[in-house]
């Protein structure tokens, strides 16, 4: 028996857990007609075959129709979904892995454009600044109907094979009546008291409990302290627990510390890259010390380190790590293994939860596999044949593309023209709270290293030093330098300076700083930040209609903390087209895609963000002498099949070019491009 605290079983009422760590409840928005289909399953089976104890499904399920999936969630309310959660639940048994699901009314957490186009309801008439629908204030009779609709979900749930339930009580409908930020109500459900503003919750406790009966599992996720004036304080939030505690209708707590109804609120619950880990772990350990009750966690748990000094010092009893998972599933199989050096780490970026309001779909930013699972494996096989494999270009995509091919067992070289691996990742990481991004690149160093891949730094690779190494296959991998030509004129103004150059500390900021930013990442407003913290006055300008549409609602907050102190102003729907120089001035004509306007503002730097431009040059020189011309088969490349294609009999090598050296994107794609090309070599 390991002693490892990690990997001890936990008893929690009738089922053993075989170890200590749990996938907590998240919504990866891939139900398809809001049931959790075939890629949902692949999904959590995947970490469950991998040793995950416990996956809590969903995020949450929704078990009204005036609970619109805004955020694709699965519909507990239909009956149709319960051979689905039985196919999802046989798939993570089968590994000996528990299944919970998260069920809820979103209350005013949605909006009324979705699903059926109902209104949405609460306790509150004030609409949730994150969904901005106005809810309609709650009646008696949406109260009995909600109330049999959660006992109903949980049917259906236990119908399914689920082990169990958590009821979500932060944020959504049943928080809303808690929290006095959010009860407008009168009578019996009244903010008048703390008994009143349970009362909802509770009754939806019981009629759960009386409808399952009692071997089955019932738990909250719910908010102890929502750290806002006004909100449930600590010293209440205790209160609650005690008497959730004492209701005999509950077999764990699923602690959470602040809201989640603003961005800032959501990410200081959910912290990203740059933010302190575990933040509420000391605060989740109070409340199991008070209750006696099961308690489980999760915020900002990266690591195994982490996760196991949470349970050997007894602040918790499972400990979440969510992300974690999504960017490394295997996590539990290789402590067993002895290999924690080889988890792949999360670095923060919350591209997963981002990708959600952005796409309709998490993923994470450097695991392409996750959410892949029925197309790109997590663990790569080896190849029949051994074959010689050349890359050009270590940043994420080529380093990607390297240790994908020395995983199959190819030999494996990898030339660099600057003296450090990296790309735009080491420029990213540059910034301090962006620090944790070079993790992307340290892992992939390391599983190189671990595979005798051979790198050459410094070295500006030509078509004569690619063929002199005998290549079955070249990866061009050389991604893009910044673009400065500006679109209405095609002119490459040769008066302003790139966000890379006020990252990387080329260029300083000056005093009257315009950022330009055409792109709407990172680089803009990391160069925005950088200027405003050296005492310049930045303008930031656009041409779109909202300012860095690619950083949504979690990344975008530390940005704006950093910056609304400080003189730094925001323009929108103003597109530059021209940049002379006037005197020791610098003279920008400022246009509109929306009329003919036009004006001439002075600055002392102009600062373009907009995108890159291939490195090209080598791909087109190496083009002739490949077999397949550099083509790709598309619909092999969607299907994570074998390339296959062949234009040239005489080519003595396959060539493909990923990232940015076809065209500026990011790194998740850069990485994405790298696996599905190389992971049937």
């Amino acid at each position: 028996m390991s002693k490892d605290p990690l990997l001890q079983p936990y008893q929690l009422k009738h089922l053993t857990l075989k170890n200590r760590i749990m996938t907590t409840s998240h919504e990866p928005a891939y139900p398809e007609d809001g049931m959790p289909k075939e890629r949902y399953r692949a999904y959590h089976e995947e970490r469950a075959k991998a040793g995950v104890a416990l996956a809590m499904t969903a995020g949450s399920a929704a078990v009204s129709k005036d609970s619109p999936p805004v955020f694709n969630n699965i519909l507990a309310y239909k009956d149709e979904v319960v051979p689905w959660i039985r196919n999802l639940t046989d798939g993570c048994h089968e590994h000996g892995c528990a299944v919970m699901i998260q069920l809820t009314h979103l209350g005013r957490r949605t909006t009324w454009n979705k699903g059926d186009w109902l209104p949405s309801v609460s306790s509150s008439k004030h609409r949730e600044p994150a969904h901005r629908a106005f809810p309609k204030l709650i009646e008696d009779w949406d109260i009995e109907r909600i109330i049999q609709d959660f006992a109903d979900g949980a049917q259906r749930m236990q119908a399914g094979g689920m082990d169990g339930v958590e009821l979500m009580i932060s944020g959504h409908l049943l928080d809303q009546f808690w929290s006095p930020l959010s009860n407008d109500l009168t009578g019996p459900y009244s903010a008048t008291n703390l008994e009143n503003r349970m009362r909802f919750p509770l009754e939806v406790m019981d009629a759960v409990r009386k409808r399952v009966g009692e071997k089955f599992i019932i738990g909250v996720r719910y908010t102890v302290d929502e750290v806002q004036k006004g909100g449930i304080t600590f010293a209440e939030g205790l209160e609650i627990s005690q008497r959730l505690a004492i209701t005999g209708q509950l077999d764990f707590l699923n602690v959470n510390r602040g809201r989640i109804d603003t961005d800032p609120a959501m990410t200081d619950l959910i912290p990203v890259q740059g933010m302190k880990s575990a933040p509420h772990l000391t605060f989740a350990g109070e409340v199991k010390r008070l209750t006696g009750m099961p308690t489980f966690h999760a915020s900002k748990i990266p690591d195994v380190a982490t996760a196991r000094h949470s349970i050997e010092t007894g602040l918790l009893d499972m400990v979440g790590m969510t992300r974690a998972h999504m960017a490394d599933p295997h996590i539990v199989q290789k402590i067993l293994a002895g290999r924690e050096e080889d988890i792949r780490p999360c670095v923060g970026a919350t591209y997963c939860l981002d990708r959600i309001y952005q796409a309709g779909e998490a993923l994470c930013i450097h695991n392409p596999a996750t959410g892949r699972e029925l197309t790109m494996p997590h663990t790569i096989p080896l190849a029949k044949n051994k074959r010689k494999v050349v890359v050009i270009g270590a940043g994420p995509g080529g380093l990607e593309a390297a240790r994908v091919a020395a995983e199959r067992g190819h030999d494996v070289t990898v030339l660099e023209a600057q003296p450090d691996p990296g790309g735009q990742v080491r420029l990213a990481s540059l910034s301090p709270r962006r620090r944790e991004m070079i993790s992307i690149i340290d892992w992939r160093m390391s599983q190189c290293a671990a595979r005798d891949v051979v790198f050459h730094f410094n070295t500006w690779a030509e078509a004569a030093d690619v063929t002199a190494l005998n290549p079955n296959v070249v990866i061009v991998a050389t991604g893009g330098m910044p673009n400065t030509e500006l679109y209405e004129t095609r002119k490459d103004t040769e008066n302003v300076v790139t966000s890379w150059d006020i990252i990387a500390g080329d260029v300083k900021p000056a005093q009257n700083v315009l950022i330009y930013d055409e792109s709407g990442d990172h680089p803009a407003l990391q160069a925005a930040e950088i200027a405003a913290n050296s005492g310049s006055t930045v303008e930031i300008m656009t041409p779109d209609r909202t300012f860095a549409p690619d950083i949504m609602a979690m990344n975008l907050v530390p940005y704006m903390r950093s910056l609304q102190d400080k003189d730094v102003t925001f323009t929108v729907t103003r597109r530059l087209l021209d940049v002379v120089r006037s005197g020791n001035k610098l003279k920008a004509t400022i246009g509109t895609d929306y009329s003919d306007h036009s004006d001439e503002r002075e600055y002392d730097q102009v600062v373009v963000n907009y995108g890159t431009l291939p490195l090209d040059e080598l791909y087109f020189d190496l083009k002739p002498l490949s077999s397949n011309e550099g083509a790709v088969d598309q619909d092999a490349l969607i299907a994570g099949e074998v390339q296959t294609i062949k234009r040239n009999d005489k080519g003595i090598f396959q060539l493909f070019r990923i990232g940015d050296a076809v065209s500026a994107r990011n790194t998740h794609a850069a990485i994405y491009d790298a696996l599905r090309l190389v992971k049937d070599l």
